[in-house]
This record gives C-alpha cells, structure tokens and sequence, in this order.
C-alpha cells in the first residue's frame, strides 16, 4: 500500500512494509527532465527490486569497527529521491546508520566550495589508487601521496583542508554542510564516534605519512578525529537519497530549492564518484551499473542519475570490498530496468 508518510519505527518497518510516494507542491519542484521514467513505472520497479533482493543473505557487517558488527543485518530500506522532489521508499527508510565514506563525498564538495576546485585537485589529486581503501602502500608509492578524495588517506587531507579557527569550527563547518545537502538537521551518532575513535590507529598512521610528504593541511591527529567524527554522522535512506538528488540536480537541494553546492563543480564531485566510489569495484561497477555511487561500510550506497535524482540503499551486509550486497544489486536491477546509465544513450531518451 502507497503511504503518504513513512512513519513507522524501524521494528515495525521490518514487518509492515510499504511504498511511499510524498507528493510535493507545484512551487517547490524543480523542472522535469523530459526522459525521466514515469512514477508508476518507478514504483513498480522499485517494489519489485525489493522483493527480488529481501532474501538475499550473503556478505557480513563491517567488524572493524565493533559497533558496527553489531548492527541488524537484516535492516533493508530503499529510497528514490527525484530533481523535481518526488519520493519513493519502501522498507526500513527511517533508521538511522552512519554514514562512513559516503561522507567523503560531500567533504570533497565543501572542500570545493571554500578552495575552488583546482587547488584541491591540486593539494588532494583525483588517481585511482588499485589498492584497498586504507592501503599505507598507496601514500608512499602514489607521487600525489594522497592518491584520491574517497580513499582514507586523501579524505583525512580533505577535511584537513576545511577553514575554521579550531577543531570544533571545523567540524561544525562539515556537519552543517552535511545537513544542508540533506534539507534536515544531521546529528553524530556518538556510540559509532566512540568505537571508531578507539580503534582507529590505521587512519592516524595514515596522516603521519601525509604529514611526512607535506600532503596534510592541518594537525594530523585532530584531522583525523573530524574525519572519524564525520564518519560517524547519522542517516536514514531518504536523507542519503535527497544528498544524492542534490548533486543530480546541479547541486541544488531538491526539497529546500538551497544552491548548496556550486553547479560547475558537480562535474568533478561525480567524475570522482565514478573512479573511485566503490573501492575496488569501481570498475565493476562502473562496467554494470553507469552511474556515479559512492558506498559506506554502515551498509549504505548512493548512486546518482544525474539530472533525474539518485537511489539510496541500506543493508549492512558487505562484500569483501566493502560494498553493500543487497544495495549493490538493487541500484543495479532499477538502473538496467529505468535506463539509468550515464554511458547509454538510453539514458537521455536516445534508443
């Protein structure tokens, strides 16, 4: 049943499971693409790629991170966030997990925003590294160091770039940029801050490493307790949909109509995205799916149409690269059904 509002707990979301579609006012949509898919179609779609995936039980929670090992492996929820602010959702939309690396993403924009992005391609640079995402042999080998802005060691330097006279201005700075992307209020969820605070000596080793190529902006360490902080950020499938629907939509928050981000830098944000947004499979993804994503080891995927809006999943079971199983598959089943790739000329209405 179509539901105006999702407003179950996630408990009752589990088991009661509906498709939402929250229509908006003629004032507050922005303009529709012209090859953009039919809502009915996207509700069908959607619904279906759902039930298809629901059952799927392979990969396992991150364990590095101990809160993150204990968190409901069954948590499933899908959302579609549109350019002309349309939503869809169906499952377990309203829990809350931590962002991880998807955060980098958005750290990346803010960076943009303060330098313009030639000096950060040039302090941070924008190479896929062929390593893991905290690889250590990747900064000393990489003439950049850094490598990229979604590895460990190029977000650490990017949130080292962010302006503010001490640590909490900093950090205030990302977190309501952050919100602002979303069009709601985000909050640290401070038991995930806790567990990664303890045990994140592999990133702190990372920023000494910076800090020896003169790659890193600001003090190593407390660089590296922002980038945890941020991690460590609070969403729900709709927020992470509607991020993502900003960047689609030239960097305008579809919901608030907020020019949050600049429009000429959303090509760069994306292009990124595209290289190095799922680890080590970004190839593969890039090869099957077409579009712009970025992943978080919380279990969440965005990806992002751009011009038409973006999907976001949660189901925290990852595979060995640190990607969500069910999120990976279900991103790729509605983009090949809705022609959601940046490489078809489907995807612009050409068949």
């Amino acid at each position: 049943m179509f539901m105006n509002r999702m407003k179950l707990s996630a408990v009752l979301a589990a088991t009661l499971i509906a498709v939402s579609l929250i229509p908006v006012t003629a004032s507050a949509q922005a303009p529709r693409s012209p090859v953009a898919p039919r809502r009915e179609l996207v509700e069908s779609v959607v619904r279906e790629a759902y039930d298809k995936f629901k059952g799927e039980t392979s990969g396992k929670n991150a364990d590095y991170i101990p809160y993150l090992a204990q968190v409901d492996s069954k948590l499933f929820g899908v959302a579609i966030v549109t350019a002309d602010n349309q939503v869809f959702t169906l499952g377990d939309v309203n829990y809350s997990f931590s962002i991880q690396s998807i955060s980098k993403v958005f750290t990346l924009a803010l960076a943009m925003e303060e330098l313009g992005p030639d000096k950060v391609f040039q302090r941070i640079g924008s190479e896929p590294t062929g390593r893991p995402f905290n690889s250590v042999a990747a900064v000393v080998d990489m003439p950049t160091h850094t490598g990229n802005p979604l590895v460990n060691a190029g977000a650490v330097a990017t949130t080292s770039l962010i302006s503010g006279k001490d640590a909490n201005e900093r950090w205030g700075r990302i977190l309501a940029f952050y919100s602002k992307a979303a069009g709601e209020t985000l909050t640290l969820i401070e038991d995930v801050y806790a567990s990664e605070a303890a045990t994140n000596a592999g990133n702190k080793a990372l920023s000494m490493l910076l800090a020896k190529y003169e790659r890193i902006y600001a003090d190593p360490f407390e660089s590296v307790d922002i980038y945890t902080k941020q991690c460590s950020v609070g969403v729900n499938a709709s927020q992470l949909a509607r991020m993502g629907a900003t960047l689609a939509n030239n960097g305008m928050n579809p919901a608030s109509r907020e020019q949050v981000i600049k429009r000429e830098h959303i090509p760069y944000i994306l292009a990124t995205m595209t290289m190095a947004g799922l680890y080590d499979s970004s190839g593969y993804w890039a090869w099957h799916v077409g579009l712009p994503a970025k992943s978080g080891v919380g279990g969440g995927i965005v990806a992002v149409v751009p011009g038409k809006g973006a999907i976001a999943v949660f189901a925290p079971p990852l595979d060995e690269a640190g990607n969500s199983v069910k999120a990976q598959k279900v991103i790729q089943f509605v983009a090949n059904k809705l022609d959601f790739n940046l490489y078809s000329p489907a995807s612009v209405g050409l068949k």
